[in-house]
């Protein structure tokens, strides 16, 4: 982990891509992505592949920057958060692009009007899954 850290934020290199919504950290932590769910390679979900792909295209090797929220962790262990790579909000992205869907987890709530929003647009727009899963 890149030695910053103001508030409730850090900086860290992603090492890993998991899946559409969760990545490794150069601290060998893993990092869930506050807000969004996307589809499960694990089980074969209708365009899990390319919310991967997606995902790993934004973050794989960057620096990201690391917001917490409310919660430390999820009920595996991960670290939740809101991940930016520059001035790209990448939880937000996934979701206007149609590689995720909004999951609202109490507390931690923080940009969920913004996260509806951005879902409203992808599904208008018949963005990613919008288009191909249904």
């Amino acid at each position: 982990m890149i030695a910053s850290q103001k508030g409730s934020t850090t900086l860290s290199v992603v090492e890993r891509v998991i899946d559409g919504d969760t990545v490794v950290i150069d601290t060998g932590q893993k990092i869930c992505y506050i807000g969004i769910n996307t589809p499960e390679v694990e089980t074969s979900e209708c365009y899990a592949t390319q919310a991967s792909e997606m995902n790993r295209n934004l973050v794989l090797g960057k620096v990201v920057k690391l917001e917490k929220d409310i919660s430390e962790t999820d009920k595996y262990g991960r670290l939740l958060r809101y991940v930016y790579v520059g001035n790209i909000f990448i939880n937000d992205e996934l979701i206007k692009d149609g590689f995720a869907k909004i999951q609202t987890v109490l507390p931690d709530v923080k940009y969920q009007n913004q996260f509806r929003q951005s879902e409203g647009y992808a599904r208008k727009n018949n963005s990613g899954l919008w288009e191909k899963c249904l």
